[in-house]
């Protein structure tokens, strides 16, 4: 019976343990997905600030989860992100964009560009904390072949601003009084309301790009 308790005891800490790694790993990819292999142009929210903040929130009411390792990884995907996303644009240039993108993105990335324009370095830095620019400054930097040092210093300081800065906003949050008890729920609220509008999203680009094909 002791064995069999000890076991047991052990099946649970394997899987607690499988579970903050599968946390860890599923927030760090949707970051990293959310520049580097575009998907943020149609789910811009839950792999944006909400998700950081979020991600926050439960980390302060999981014992078994350390702020430090996932604002860490967030960075560092969020960094690696974006240099994906530079290098892309670098080397598959505006065709691409315009191939993939329907009215209204073309619209958006119009913005985009002018933005990137008008502030060059920092527009790297504030885009993190825009959603759309979030997506398509890292692309339209690499178009305009930014020189590579002032793209890698502006991202590491965007990165860690936003990465960090809103994961560890997120986990001091549940500080306040009543906060950390409905960490779950508030953090389920802000993921569903963003899988929501990101499906929404996807279906109006989809429909544009079924009216208005590329020529």
């Amino acid at each position: 019976m002791l064995h069999a308790s000890a076991l047991d005891g052990q099946m649970t800490d394997l899987f607690s343990q499988a579970g903050v790694v599968v946390f860890y790993l599923v927030v760090w990819g949707l970051v990293f997905a959310g520049t580097g292999l575009f998907v943020g142009a149609f789910i811009p929210f839950i792999t944006g600030d909400s998700l950081l903040f979020a991600s926050g929130l439960v980390t302060a009411a999981t014992p078994q989860l350390s702020v430090w390792i996932l604002a860490l990884g967030v960075g560092i995907a969020a960094f690696v992100g974006d240099q994906v996303g530079f290098i892309l644009g670098r080397h598959l240039g505006r065709p691409y964009l315009d191939r993939k993108s329907g009215p209204r993105m073309k619209k958006i990335i119009a913005r985009v560009e002018k933005f990137y324009n008008s502030y060059g370095w920092w527009s790297v830095v504030i885009a993190r904390f825009i959603p759309w620019a979030r997506v398509f400054v890292p692309w339209v930097a690499g178009i305009g072949k930014m020189n590579y040092f002032k793209f890698l210093t502006s991202n590491f300081v965007g990165a860690l601003a936003w990465g960090v800065g809103l994961t560890v906003v997120g986990y001091y949050a549940a500080s306040i009084p009543g906060v950390k008890a409905a960490a779950y729920v508030i953090a389920g609220f802000f993921i569903t309301a963003s899988i929501i509008f990101s499906i929404r999203t996807w279906v109006v680009e989809r429909r544009d790009l079924k009216q208005n094909p590329a020529k």
